[in-house]
């Protein structure tokens, strides 16, 4: 089998000054003809309000938008740079290095680390740990924010076998933006994901019929909505629609960590909330094969 033509080489030659027409996106898809709206902001939420107003604010926001920036969380800025600094590390390592864990991206029960950096495992579990309170914090939230006990919605996705998995995207300057996207637009499988970009913007949601694009701000944390969270609600609770796109003159990365139940889980609407008004929305399945009709594009 070929080795599969990755755009990071290719911008990585002198001659880079015309797009590839495999990433080429269909007229239909590309930012210069569906240019965000603009004068519309995305809901900031701190984490310092009084609990009673956060579970306002986070449902009204996971309701809406199905996303939100989270900051005031208790993540250290120094935790943050040193994954922004062992990510870099390994992009700037020789493509073939990079191969090795391409599409295969490092979970914390996983035995499959890059050596390089040296430092790459010890940060990313670091980072993990800290980021499974956060994880229970919104889940505790989003649950009484259904009317529910708090830790309704952590039991359901997994408790203490919830799967994180972190994937590290790297979008390099594109000499023709226009015609292209960085990641389509999707709804991520997982329940929760929380995205630390830097500082170049490219991440847009969808609302309302119209891209709004998410500005940077500094520490905070990219919460998205995904599928799990959206069945388990009863649909109560959005899986936010998203793309990325890409930038002429400037690389944009993003460290996305994906909270997910365990395969076997079975995921289904909570049955608190269902009744003759409120009947099921979505079917019950395993993760498992929420997963395989979703990469297969089947319907669920």
């Amino acid at each position: 089998m070929g080795q599969i033509e990755r755009v990071q080489a290719i911008a990585g030659t002198a001659n880079f000054k015309q797009l590839p027409e495999k990433f080429i996106r269909p007229a239909h898809e590309r930012s210069e003809n569906t240019k965000p709206l603009e004068g519309v902001s995305v809901p900031v939420i701190s984490l310092s309000e009084s609990h009673d107003i956060l579970v306002k604010e986070i449902y009204n926001a996971c309701s809406e938008w199905g996303f939100f920036l989270l900051k005031d969380h208790g993540k250290s800025p120094d935790l943050i740079e040193k994954l922004w600094k062992v990510g870099i590390e390994f992009f700037n390592q020789p493509q073939e290095e990079k191969e090795k864990y391409a599409n295969d991206p490092s979970t914390v029960n996983q035995q499959i680390w890059p050596q390089t950096p040296s430092s790459y495992r010890e940060v990313t579990e670091e980072y993990n740990k800290e980021l499974l309170k956060v994880t229970e914090t919104v889940l505790e939230l989003l649950s009484e924010g259904l009317g529910l006990e708090g830790k309704v919605l952590k039991s359901r996705v997994g408790g203490d076998k919830i799967e994180l998995e972190m994937k590290i995207n790297m979008y390099p300057p594109c000499p023709q933006p226009e015609l292209a996207l960085g990641v389509e637009p999707h709804t991520d499988m997982s329940a929760l994901t929380f995205l630390v970009p830097n500082d170049v913007p490219g991440l847009q949601v969808w609302k309302d019929d119209y891209w709004i694009a998410v500005d940077y701000l500094p520490n905070a944390l990219f919460v998205h909505i995904g599928d799990q969270i959206e069945v388990l609600s009863n649909g109560k609770y959005k899986s936010v629609l998203h793309r990325s796109t890409v930038n002429k003159e400037r690389t944009r990365m993003s460290w996305a960590v994906f909270c997910a139940p365990p395969h076997n889980a079975m995921i289904g609407p909570l049955p608190e909330l269902l009744d003759e008004k409120n009947p099921a929305k979505y079917s019950t399945k395993t993760f498992a094969e929420f997963r395989h009709r979703k990469f297969n594009k089947l319907p669920q």
